[in-house]
């Protein structure tokens, strides 16, 4: 069968905007499926009009009672950047579909600031926690932002006055290439402009002297999570990161996660990234929550349960990291769910656990390495080395 349904995106000019091609595609719709502004942009078109569904995972299933009419889609700008094209052509088949793209309000904005595109983060946080755009704030870093609503230019100003970087230059764009497009101007630390709830927002990120660095490379100082003193500390969880390889999209288990630190930074290192956290007790469930959300990983997702039992029926991980809850039954179990290429790391800091590390490479191979770090602290009125416990890793990558 030809393709049946068309995702068509659509800018404030609205049907005089699309090519002839395209306009024609809109205009010989039996069915039009979007959202209220969408079905303003094209009433001239006469078809039936379809509204996005609650909950919106029932879209799928409404296109396809469909199947066999012309059926277009609108999303705005780029259907496939940030928008309703990329959800829907992950789960149908590609052969019935056909892409009208228009320009995004990323290229809109782009064009407006004066910014080179490839020069710029691009960040949605519309229908997404804003904390997740956290991860990004850098010196000098310009930031384009899909927001939720009007609100949230001025969470964000929050966000940036509080790490230091109140001095940076936010533009709010709406309705970009229509009759009523706007541009709201200010810095962060005294942003208090009223600004309509379909907006675009520009961020030229400035640094205070006294600026919180946190980058995106693993290694972020202990002091900036939560914690009881029982976590990975840097030094090391800037080995177990690298050699734990995040990617793009994939899958953590942290495996006794303590207060998250190892699960953040999986998920602030790359784009994506998800997380997995086991923890059984209540109070580090808590911390590993709040690091999460103050570090730019809202999305971690925590498991109250004991391993191995807590590890069945989980999704597939591309990386599995056992800080706590070490046994031969978690190891085989976690072995077992772990994709091809992924890849697992362990640590040690008992002897016990240690001699279990030993038993396990013997079996199945990998490296294993001894880490020891030193910290230089007060030694009355000078300084001296002290040394942190200590710590056996295993890793290995599953063939």
């Amino acid at each position: 069968m030809s393709a049946w349904l068309h995702i068509v995106g659509i800018g404030e000019d609205g049907l005089d905007g699309l090519t002839p091609a395209t306009r024609a595609v809109v205009e010989a719709a039996e069915v039009i499926v979007g959202g209220e502004r969408h079905h303003k942009l094209s009433d001239a078109v006469a078809a039936s009009r379809v509204s996005w569904p609650s909950p919106f995972d029932a879209l799928i299933d409404i296109l396809m009672s469909y199947k066999g009419k012309r059926v277009v889609v609108l999303a705005t700008g780029d259907p496939l950047w940030y928008s309703v094209g990329a959800r829907i052509g992950r789960v149908m088949d590609p052969k019935h579909i056909v892409y009208h793209p228009q320009l995004s309000a990323f290229q809109l904005a782009s064009a407006r600031m004066g910014w080179s595109l490839a020069d710029v983060e691009t960040l949605t946080v519309h229908g997404r926690p804003v904390e997740q755009m956290l991860a990004f704030i850098q010196p000098e870093q310009k930031l384009l932002i899909l927001t939720t609503g009007s609100d949230t230019p001025e969470k964000i100003a929050e966000f940036l006055k509080k790490r230091g970087f109140g001095r940076s230059r936010m533009s709010v764009l709406s309705a970009m290439g229509g009759m009523d497009e706007a541009r709201f101007d200010g810095i962060a630390e005294t942003w208090d402009h009223t600004v309509p709830a379909f907006n675009t927002l520009a961020v030229e990120c400035v640094a205070a002297p006294g600026a919180a660095l946190l980058p995106r490379v693993p290694g972020l100082s202990d002091d900036l999570f939560e914690h009881d003193g029982t976590m990975t500390k840097r030094e090391v969880r800037s080995v177990t990161l690298a050699t734990l390889m995040p990617m793009r999209g994939a899958l953590l288990w942290d495996i006794g996660t303590g207060c998250g630190s190892v699960a953040v930074e999986w998920m602030r290192a790359a784009r994506y990234a998800r997380s997995i956290g086991i923890e059984p007790r209540d109070d580090r469930r808590a911390m590993a929550a709040a690091n999460a959300l103050a570090l730019g990983a809202p999305r971690l997702h925590l498991i109250n349960g004991e391993v191995p039992g807590a590890l069945e029926g989980l999704d597939a991980p591309d990386a599995v990291f056992i800080g706590g809850g070490l046994s031969e039954g978690t190891f085989e179990t976690a072995w077992a769910a772990l994709r091809p290429l992924g890849r697992l790391v362990a640590n040690a800091v008992t002897l016990e656990s240690e001699a279990l590390l030993i038993a396990l490479q013997s079996t199945h191979g990998g490296d294993l390495v001894k880490l020891s770090v030193n910290r230089a602290e007060p030694v009355g009125p000078y300084q001296g080395w002290k040394p942190l416990m200590p710590v056996t890793q295993w890793s290995l990558i599953k063939r």
